[in-house]
């Protein structure tokens, strides 16, 4: 399978101006998926006065102004909502995007706001619980004309969930490293496995843990798709690539030390050499994850310079359009 690219915005900021402009340079640029996060506050954590616009209805905005990408989120927290208001908005937002909707999930992290918003921040381990149940219950809602489910934490009693997606099949993807639940959920009821900030070494090791436990499910895993996030702080030159750097630390902090081997930096040449590693490992989509404020030149460098080199269809416009300014 060939490899494409996504964009992934980490954090949901402002102005909403940006957002909209980074959604259609994707979606004109090369690039087959756009995904959003799924946050109440900021993340990482930055004292919490940092604006924070809501996934689902940012999704809507995506869907109606895009005809090309992906209009996915990586991922929705299981605990701050019912599977059923999620089910129904995914579905009225695949018939309003015309089908390109997906569906990723995690069991939360953002402990500061879970107690933020008074939800009940439970050990992983029933995290993991509520995941496994919430990756079914969705599934039901998306295929079945009535579902039933009876679980510790999720039921459903003849429930109908109509319209059902306009796609035949709306993916559901499972993100997170964990190897005992979270890629054993991910071989048991995923379409595919997203790894957020990982080193190319790591995205492989965890991909052959993912392997095993689909041998143990009874799962080809060739039918789990493999792809990952990772930071964007590419710089178009090397006077910006030493600027991106300095952002990236100011953004990330006391977190980025366990998180560097997943960060695109230096320049586009450094990184094109980086992706080959991703795609050698097993990645079949290299998302860049991307947090306000965007550098724009970057990203045209991106778009411009290094797609093309795995995009065959995409080399071959690039010969014959002229590069486009950044403003």
């Amino acid at each position: 399978m060939a490899m494409t690219f996504g964009v992934h915005v980490g954090h949901l900021g402002s102005p909403l101006s940006e957002l909209r402009r980074l959604w259609r340079f994707a979606d004109t640029g090369g690039f087959d998926w756009f995904s959003v996060s799924d946050h109440f506050q900021e993340s990482p954590p930055q004292g919490g006065d940092i604006d924070c616009f809501e996934s689902i209805s940012t999704m809507t905005a995506q869907a109606m102004e895009t005809k090309n990408v992906r209009v996915g989120c990586l991922v929705f927290c299981v605990n701050y909502r019912h599977p059923g208001v999620l089910a129904k908005a995914l579905c009225t937002i695949d018939h309003l995007s015309g089908g390109r909707v997906e569906c990723g999930l995690g069991a939360g992290w953002h402990e500061a706001e879970y107690k933020a918003f008074g939800m009940p921040f439970e050990r992983i381990g029933i995290r993991e619980d509520q995941l496994e149940e919430y990756a079914q219950v969705l599934r039901l809602l998306f295929t079945q004309r009535v579902a039933n489910f009876k679980g510790q934490y999720f039921q459903l009693n003849e429930a109908r969930c109509n319209p059902k997606p306009l796609q035949r099949h709306l993916r559901i993807w499972i993100g997170g490293l964990g190897e005992k639940r979270t890629l054993r959920v991910a071989a048991k009821y995923a379409d595919g496995w997203n790894a957020p900030y990982i080193s190319p070494q790591e995205f492989r090791r965890k991909s052959q843990i993912l392997d095993d436990w689909c041998q143990k499910e009874g799962r080809d895993p060739a039918k789990v798709l493999r792809t990952v996030n990772v930071g964007f702080y590419m710089g178009a030159t090397e006077k910006g690539a030493r600027r991106q750097e300095e952002r990236m630390k100011a953004q990330w902090g006391t977190t980025l030390e366990q998180r560097i081997g997943g960060f695109f930096v230096g320049t586009p040449r450094q990184v094109m050499d980086r992706i080959a590693e991703y795609r050698k490992a097993g990645a079949v989509r290299v998302n860049i994850g991307l947090r306000m404020p965007f550098d724009w030149e970057a990203l045209h460098a991106y778009a411009e310079e290094i797609l093309p080199a795995f995009l065959p269809e995409k080399k071959a416009k690039a010969k014959k359009k002229p590069r486009v300014p950044t403003r």
